[in-house]
This record gives C-alpha cells, sequence and structure tokens, in this order.
C-alpha cells in the first residue's frame, strides 16, 4: 500500500516539477532592475557550465568566455551596471567570425547562459550594442585571435514577477506556421 501510495504521489508530483521547470523558460525576461550586490562563485560557475555545454554545430564549441568582473572595466561597457554586475563576453576566432554556424552557436552559448542565471534567481540580460566597442577599444581583453559575438550580463534584481516585467509580444498564431 505504501508503495502504491509513492507511486500515486510521484505521477502527481513530476508533472507539476514539469510545469515549474517550462515556466522558468516560458516566462523569462530581459532584467532591467539590477541591483548591487555580489554573485557568489559558485552560481557564477553554474552559469558558465551552461555555456560550455550548450550544443553547437558539429561539436565544435567555438566560443571562448571573457568574464568581466571589474566594475570600472563593466561600467565602461554597460553604463548603468551596478556594483556586482558581471559581464560574459562570448567570443570566437576571428577567422571564424563570419561564418554563421560559429555565430550561431555562441548564440546558443550566450542563451544557455542567459536562462541559467534566471533559474538561479539571477537578472539576465543579453546584448550586442556593445560589441564593437569591445571588439574595437577592449579588444585586449579577449583572448588573442577571438572577436567577441555577444554578451549576457548577470546580476542581483529586485524581486518581480517575469510575466509582467516582460516586454510584451507577438501571439504564437501571429509567428507560427503549420503545415
Amino acid at each position: 500500500m505504501r508503495k502504491l501510495m509513492i507511486l500515486a504521489m510521484a505521477l502527481i508530483i513530476a508533472p507539476l516539477m514539469a510545469q515549474e521547470s517550462a515556466g522558468n523558460i516560458v516566462h523569462h525576461y530581459a532584467a532591467r532592475n539590477f541591483i548591487a550586490g555580489n554573485i557568489n562563485k559558485s552560481r557564477l560557475d553554474t552559469v558558465l557550465m551552461a555555456g560550455v555545454n550548450a550544443p553547437s554545430a558539429m561539436n565544435r564549441q567555438p566560443w571562448r568566455f571573457t568574464v568581466m568582473q571589474d566594475i570600472k572595466l563593466v561600467k565602461q561597457i554597460i553604463s548603468d551596471a551596478k556594483d556586482g554586475n558581471i559581464l560574459i563576453v562570448v567570443s570566437t576566432d576571428s577567422k571564424a567570425s563570419n561564418e554563421a554556424r560559429a555565430v550561431l552557436d555562441c548564440g546558443l552559448a550566450v542563451q544557455s547562459m542567459y536562462l541559467a542565471a534566471q533559474a538561479l534567481g539571477l537578472g539576465s540580460r543579453i546584448y550586442t550594442g556593445p560589441i564593437a566597442a569591445i571588439n574595437g577599444r577592449f579588444k585586449n581583453e579577449l583572448p588573442a585571435g577571438y572577436t567577441a559575438v555577444a554578451l549576457v550580463r548577470i546580476g542581483l534584481v529586485e524581486k518581480t514577477d517575469a510575466v509582467t516585467a516582460a516586454s510584451s509580444r507577438k501571439s504564437i498564431n501571429e509567428i507560427v506556421t503549420y503545415k
């Protein structure tokens, strides 16, 4: 009888856990409400591991991650950065930086880290605007021979509801075609 009750509870709880997990993926938002505060190394490492384990074409893993924690440097790139915010710059070999495959692979790593940060209760935001400055003025911060593709900002955020904080989206009927 006890085994039957445990099985019944597992059948009830498992779908609820799956819904919660899916909720983290479906109801994310690009944080704007960053606050000052440090991120512990364990959380940072988890975010980075999500990038390391991202899928890539033919398992090439063309990315390199540069973790910028020096707030003076961070604020030169993102002017409204708060103390403790971290920038993870994702770059690829300069020779491959014009290859769609390498850029897409880097984008998958960026998205993986963005979602991992939010799953850990951190704020995250993806930027491509500062990439020209990083590849220009801040090129010496990147691994030799690499070109920045995108960056992820992570940090502490004010508690907020991801559903109401997110920008409005088009309906699924506007953008999905079934054949």
